[in-house]
């Protein structure tokens, strides 16, 4: 049996319209996401005492992985995790501003939602070729926005993340071509801040 499997999208294909379009969801999901997962379970045959982990705690411990396997778990895993919180944290009706806990750690941490926006914004366009805007936690509770190269995921440094944007051009390129901030400037529409909140308050339980 495999270890990994390919989960279902939360919605249809083309619940995310106008701001992502049907046919990128169905080629980034099965595609893409579908590659990450098989080649993660490629790379780990012949690993038994890694078949029980979990694939957080694969990048967790990335270190502890064989030489000889460790760039192919960081690709290809790294790639299911990433887009397996991707997923969650985009929804149809979604959008505006977040409310609860999470909305207050973003006012307390960066002035204002608005300043927030700006400075993911900016993390996410600068990124040069592929890779992911994060919102993390922090290991004493604290927010902050980071960036990841390729499919590098902040739990390979010890981060939490709670919202992700990628901006590899499989993402976008079909709807937005070269125009990657008109996607970031999209991709607020459906952003899932009850998700968000969850992650959020998930994290800052002992």
């Amino acid at each position: 049996m495999a270890q990994f499997v390919l989960p279902d999208l939360p919605y249809t294909l083309d619940a995310l319209e106008p701001y992502i379009d049907a046919q990128t969801m169905e080629i980034h999901h099965q595609k893409h996401h579908g590659g990450y997962v098989q080649n993660a379970n490629k790379a780990l045959q012949g690993h038994p005492q890694l078949q029980d982990k979990s694939a957080e705690w694969l990048l967790r411990h990335i270190d502890s992985v064989p030489e000889n396997i460790r760039t192919a778990v960081r690709n290809q895993v790294g790639g299911h995790v990433n887009h397996s919180l991707w997923w969650t944290i985009m929804g149809p009706n979604q959008g505006g501003s977040p409310m609860g806990a999470v909305a207050a750690a973003i006012r307390d941490t960066f002035g204002s939602f608005e300043q927030f926006q700006e400075q993911f914004r900016q993390a996410a366009f600068s990124i040069f070729g592929s890779g992911w805007a994060w919102l993390v936690v922090r290991p004493d509770h604290s927010l902050a926005i980071v960036t990841t190269p390729n499919q590098d995921n902040p739990l390979m440094q010890g981060l939490s993340p709670i919202l992700g944007l990628d901006v590899w051009e499989h993402a976008y390129y079909l709807r937005y071509q070269n125009r990657r901030a008109d996607y970031i400037d999209a991709w607020w529409h459906v952003v899932n801040w009850d998700e968000v909140d969850r992650r959020f308050k998930a994290s800052q339980t002992p």
